[in-house]
């Protein structure tokens, strides 16, 4: 009971350090995502955690946590549930730091590789519809998911036309 209560207790340090000014804390804790998300289970990380993270503004934590959101879908509830992690992904291509974008497009890319046709179909390809649609996107964006895609069947099947 002890352990479990300990256990509980450094989860909450680790939550409450993603809110913290710090940018040190936010940092550690953002690379331990993955324990918080364990801990809170899979439909608060989809509810709750998820939608949190877009609120940070910091570069720095912003690209350990575009890092380490293209691992999470095990964590979300599987690849059906893979669309959930686009939110702050999709936030991050406005930034100006180049690196941080190209992460969060790699993340994208690790992230739609792994999802299903009609998935892809119905999330993937529609979000980056609108993001060139918009002009919301710069070129190396679309041209870095646009390797992705040359590794799905579901692009020879399905018109990404405008």
């Amino acid at each position: 009971m002890a352990a479990l209560d300990e256990t509980l207790f450094l989860i909450a340090v680790l939550i409450d350090e993603l809110k913290n000014d710090d940018t040190q804390l936010r940092l550690n804790s953002i690379q331990r995502l993955s324990t918080i998300a364990c801990a809170l289970r899979e439909d608060r990380t989809r509810k709750e955690l998820i939608p949190f993270l877009s609120e940070n503004d910091d570069d720095e934590v912003l690209l350990a946590m575009a890092k380490e959101l293209g691992a999470f879908i095990p964590y979300v509830g599987g690849v059906e549930h893979a669309h959930v992690l686009f939110t702050p992904l999709e936030t991050l291509y406005t930034v100006e730091e180049t690196c941080l974008r190209d992460k969060a497009v790699e993340s994208l890319c690790r992230i739609g590789s792994q999802m299903r046709e009609m998935d892809m179909v119905n999330w993937f390809i529609p979000m980056v519809k609108i993001k060139i649609l918009c002009g919301c996107w710069l070129l190396r964006a679309v041209l870095l998911l646009g390797n992705c895609w040359n590794h799905r069947t579901v692009l020879s099947e399905y018109s990404l036309s405008l």
